[in-house]
């Protein structure tokens, strides 16, 4: 069936620059996914790369911070998933699991260092959330009377740290 090329626009702008995924852009423009697949692997023939389109677009829009913010988060997703993997598999050997481990244990203190580097406020900010929360635990174990007051501070005092930090 073909299609009009505003619906070809408009699934190009959905995923390039709302970086929606493909199948929910397809479902915006009304087109199947299967054509949406084949119309990005054209335009990437054509030499007009949608991923490339759309990475620019994050950095032009966000900014260096924001995309590096996302990459960290996405790393810690995979991270655990992959903690998760070597703790649930029986099959493996310790010694299997020691490397596994060791390795990603580096791959973490490297991309928590870069991230420190290119992200100095999310690591005030994270500095500062685990103040907060160990006084939550302080206060919580030794002036139990006080928590009501605590909680009550603590969200608008969550605010003014949101734009301290962002």
């Amino acid at each position: 069936m073909a299609h009009k090329d505003e619906k070809r626009q408009g699934l190009r702008a959905a995923y390039v620059h709302e970086r929606l995924p493909l199948e929910l852009a397809a479902d915006k423009a009304g087109v199947p996914h299967s054509t949406a697949a084949r119309w990005k692997r054209q335009a990437r023939e054509a030499g007009e790369d949608w991923d490339k389109l759309r990475a620019a677009s994050i950095l032009a829009g966000e900014g260096m911070e924001n995309v590096a913010r996302q990459m960290l988060a996405d790393y810690v997703v995979q991270h655990k998933a992959l903690m998760d993997l070597i703790n649930g598999d029986a099959d493996l050997g310790a010694a299997a699991k020691v490397d596994m481990l060791a390795s990603l244990a580096d791959s973490f203190n490297k991309t928590v260092a870069a991230s420190r580097r290119v992200l100095p406020e999310t690591n005030k900010l994270a500095t500062a959330l685990g103040v907060i929360n160990k006084l939550s635990d302080f206060i919580r174990a030794n002036f139990p009377q006080h928590a009501a007051a605590f909680v009550e501070i603590l969200e608008p005092f969550g605010e003014e740290l949101g734009k301290t930090y962002f």
